[in-house]
């Protein structure tokens, strides 16, 4: 009922069509890795699942505006996440790796730093880890985006009012005793420390936030975990949308949080909310995980669209992608697709290869093909309602065999170490269902823009990433 009660609501929207005037709420939405193939796939999967042929569109592709941007950066015609990171928070083309820099090493003025400075509230949120490249770029000026130590402690002096995401990547420096010769040899804090000195309140999971909310000045929210500690890592993100149980941290969670304290705080405000979660399922081809966690952020949209009902003249809803990732191709052999049978999937790759590597550890040689033939028909459907062929079944078994004997071949993606049978089934679902990929990197592929609200006209067309942060801050209220 709420999906219907929205559906009418983003019509009456689309009649209205975007809005003249300025700005005092601008939500800020990039999916990492969000190809426009991305997108179209996770829409013509829903309508493959209600029984039809074509699209259900996800209420950010339904935005008045429409528009295509591109993505080389200042040293590659391929991107990676930091150079475009930077210019989607500044105007500014970098060098690959390089994070809220120019080429010639002076920092960049992000949006984020100059709307604070202009007295507006400022929100940082991601599924990934909240020193990651991406929300990084709206912070952080370093030569090197894997400086994760240094991105975190220009994250507490950043001042930005509320951070969200899964967690610090590095809460210590990796280099200790590099570290401590430029710093004379004393110890360093963590993060989460130096951020506690700043003025920041922890809130692990949602119902904390909720119980810390009222007290706090500025905030970050980050995943729930038994016995989480300040030296704790995790895997960089929260978990994706097809592995993710009730008690899990969730990105329209943050989304919400961010949303509630930062208009609770001040009556502007700027919030930037990463699907970071997208890129690491593209670098994995695995496109079951890449539908769920984009309709994930299509989740998170929808609040910001929320918002935007009961303030239209005055908010900005802006939703685009960094890069591309994977390549991803919608059709790998005939006239055909067959989405649907992407259903058969419960699980990540990831995930599959962690539940793997458990089975072997704990039953080793006792470990049998039986275990593993019920592990693919419970989590991928093989065996039950995605027909297997003898020649598959026998690759699959040949794979196993190598497993048990240590002699496995591993595939290692940008995130990720998997196991060449769990990698080979979930490719093997993926061509059953006609999806193709070039890469398990990122393409210069073009990424769509989608945009509502005020200033949201400007948005259309074919432009470069550049163009879209000082188009945001000629549409922000002074």
């Amino acid at each position: 009922m709420k999906r219907l009660v929205i559906s009418l609501c983003l019509f009456c929207a689309l009649l209205s069509g975007a809005v003249a005037g300025e700005a005092k709420y601008v939500f800020y939405f990039i999916g990492d890795g969000m190809g426009q193939n991305q997108v179209l796939t996770a829409e013509m999967y829903l309508a493959e699942l209600q029984g039809r042929i074509g699209v259900q569109p996800l209420c950010f592709t339904q935005f008045p505006v429409t528009g295509q941007c591109t993505t080389f950066s200042a040293s590659n015609g391929i991107t990676d996440s930091s150079a475009a990171g930077t210019a989607l928070a500044s105007g500014e083309k970098t060098k690959n790796g390089t994070l809220g820099l120019k080429p010639d090493g002076s920092a960049v003025y992000t949006i984020a730093e100059q709307l604070r400075d202009a007295g507006w509230g400022v929100g940082i949120t991601t599924s990934v880890s909240i020193d990651h490249a991406t929300p990084g770029a709206f912070y952080a000026h370093v030569n090197s985006r894997n400086e994760y130590y240094k991105i975190g402690t220009q994250l507490a002096a950043s001042q930005f009012d509320f951070f969200g995401g899964a967690t610090f990547y590095q809460p210590f420096p990796k280099k200790l005793e590099e570290w401590k010769k430029e710093n004379g040899d004393m110890e360093p804090e963590s993060l989460y420390e130096i951020c506690r000195k700043a003025g920041y309140t922890f809130a692990r999971g949602y119902t904390d936030y909720q119980n810390k909310k009222d007290a706090a000045q500025k905030m970050i929210l980050i995943q729930e975990h038994e016995g989480l500690t300040d030296d704790y890592k995790g895997e960089g993100k929260i978990p994706y949308l097809i592995d993710r149980s009730l008690d899990d941290l969730s990105l329209t969670q943050i989304t919400e949080a961010a949303i509630d304290f930062l208009s609770s705080h001040h009556n502007k405000f700027f919030l930037m909310v990463e699907g970071g979660a997208i890129d690491w399922a593209c670098h994995s081809n695995d496109a079951a995980t890449v539908i769920h966690d984009v309709i994930d952020m299509d989740n998170a949209i929808r609040l910001a669209f929320e918002f935007y009902l009961q303030h239209p003249d005055e908010t900005l809803i802006v939703v685009t992608a960094d890069h591309e990732t994977g390549g991803m191709a919608l059709g790998n052999s005939d006239y055909t697709l067959n989405l649907q049978i992407l259903q058969n999937q419960h699980i990540s790759l990831a995930e599959l290869s962690n539940t793997m590597k458990d089975m072997l550890d704990k039953k080793g040689k006792e470990l049998t093909w039986a275990d593993v033939h019920l592990l693919l028909k419970e989590k991928l459907g093989f065996y039950k309602t995605v027909d297997i062929t003898a020649e598959e079944d026998a690759t699959l078994q040949a794979q196993f065999k190598n497993l048990k004997k240590g002699k496995s071949k591993k595939i290692k993606t940008l995130y990720k170490e998997l196991d060449a049978l769990t990698a080979s089934a979930v490719k093997l679902l993926d061509k059953k269902s006609k999806i193709g990929w070039t890469t398990g990197s990122h393409s210069a592929a073009a990424v769509g823009v989608w945009a509502i609200g005020a200033g949201a006209d400007s948005f259309t067309g074919w432009q470069d990433e550049t163009q879209l942060a000082p188009k945001i801050i000629n549409a922000a209220a002074k």
